[in-house]
């Protein structure tokens, strides 16, 4: 009986000091799913464990380690009330920000989010660009409602006298279909590498225009797809719960690639919605998750030029299509510093070398690669590398530390000036062919 009370205490302060840390961190992309339903079960287990404590032997007659545990369990609430309240001041100062800057700076963001409340205060005030729509604004609704709930934001933004909002989504085929259902389900474009090239091309070309059509139909104008890393060889990386590219990638065959690719965004477009490919530089031969993990692609520049590098050149040569770059860092080009904030890569590669012109955009700044280090330093630096819009996809809310991260380097004067003015040349541009 004693060793089973001191197993019951000893997990009582591992369980108490785990929810504290819990609750100081509630802000964090890791936790969103503790978030409102799991910060109110967080409350009442404090509360139980807490009445339980003190009933058991009363508050005077406890011992002091007995007092330090309720005491711990008390925290947890007020830990999670901190970090609400540290939210809370940040949402409001960035929402004071001055409209002139709050719109420099939002025509840059594009926002994914989970109610219609939580972010129509940003797009009729122009503080983001677009928003990003995924599994959880369809989870339970009809393709109608969410039909509606665009068109309202649009509404919103009409009234503003602002743009119109790029309303964007990832719906790739195969087990990237995050609008499937109420959308038609059809195979990954990987599906069609192999047939005859005629075939091939119509076949892509279709998919292009099932995707196009539906996406149009609910107002969306902006698909993150097709993927154009090449496939990599047969593996299983067991810290690979994410991006899963062997299973996404069209070919390890860069033709292939470019030929599967290229008919799908024509048909994409023909529907009018663009695409963006993605992952450049390429995770087909990194294995690191970047949702996770840090991940750098140590291969010469010719090869990746000759191989990886091929697709990207040939489709964004032939189509209106935008760049993702993903946050993979290139170690011949600018080691240690992702692709995504690097202005060798970006102005240096992308713009000046290739000649690039049109809209570069990053993957989800709420990935582990960039949130787990200075968040800051790469929204700055993607800014002044000449990226012209900011994902914030999976946590929408971190938009406010990152915006915040923004006006606080203009207010500084780290932003570089003849750099996003030039991208909001391109994004105007974007927005006259849209």
């Amino acid at each position: 009986m004693q060793v089973s009370k001191s197993i019951g205490i000893s997990l009582l302060w591992i369980v108490g000091f785990v929810l504290v840390c819990a609750g100081i961190s509630n802000n964090d992309p890791y936790l969103v799913p503790l978030r409102g339903t799991g910060n109110l079960l967080l409350v009442v287990a404090s509360a139980a464990v807490v009445l339980l404590l003190v009933r058991r032997t009363g508050w005077r007659r406890r011992t002091l380690a007995g007092r330090l545990l309720v005491i711990l369990w008390c925290l947890p609430p007020l830990a999670v009330l901190a970090a609400h309240g540290v939210f809370e001041l940040r949402k409001h100062r960035v929402l004071r920000t001055e409209p002139v800057l709050a719109r420099s700076l939002g025509q840059h963001f594009i926002v994914g989010y989970r109610s219609f409340d939580e972010v129509a205060p940003l797009v009729e005030k122009g503080f983001i660009a677009g928003i990003y729509v995924t599994g959880r604004n369809v989870a339970g609704r009809t393709a109608d409602a969410l039909k509606t709930e665009i068109a309202a934001l649009q509404a919103r933004r009409g009234a503003a006298g602002l743009p119109p909002l790029m309303v964007a989504t990832d719906q790739e085929g195969g087990i990237v279909s995050h609008l499937v259902p109420p959308l038609t389900r059809l195979p990954a474009l990987a599906s069609l590498a192999d047939l005859a090239p005629d075939e091939r091309k119509a076949k892509a070309e279709e998919f292009g225009r099932i995707h196009g059509r539906e996406l149009a139909s609910l107002g969306i104008n902006l698909n993150l797809a097709p993927v154009l890393d090449l496939r990599p060889d047969a593996r299983h990386d067991r810290l690979d719960f994410n991006t899963l590219i062997n299973q996404r990638a069209i070919s390890a065959d860069p033709a292939k690639v470019s030929a599967v690719a290229g008919a799908y965004i024509h048909g994409l477009e023909s529907a009018g919605v663009s695409a963006t490919v993605k992952h450049f530089p390429g995770l087909g031969r990194v294995r690191a998750d970047t949702h996770h993990f840090d991940a750098d692609l140590d291969t010469p520049v010719g090869e990746l030029d000759a191989t990886d590098w091929r697709p990207f050149r040939d489709v964004l040569s032939t189509t209106g299509a935008r760049l993702m770059v993903g946050h993979v860092a290139v170690s011949a080009l600018d080691p240690g510093r992702p692709a995504s904030h690097s202005k060798v890569v970006v102005d240096g590669l992308l713009r000046k070398t290739w000649n690039y012109q049109g809209i570069v955009m990053t993957d989800d700044l709420v990935m582990g690669a960039i949130y787990q280090h200075d968040v800051c330093t790469a929204v700055v630096e993607a800014l002044n590398a000449g990226v012209d819009l900011l994902l914030v996809a999976y946590d929408g809310l971190q938009f406010y530390r990152l915006f915040a991260c923004a006006t606080d380097a203009a207010a500084r004067g780290e932003l570089d000036a003849a750099m996003l003015h030039d991208s909001e040349t391109r994004l105007g541009r974007a927005l006259l062919i849209d």
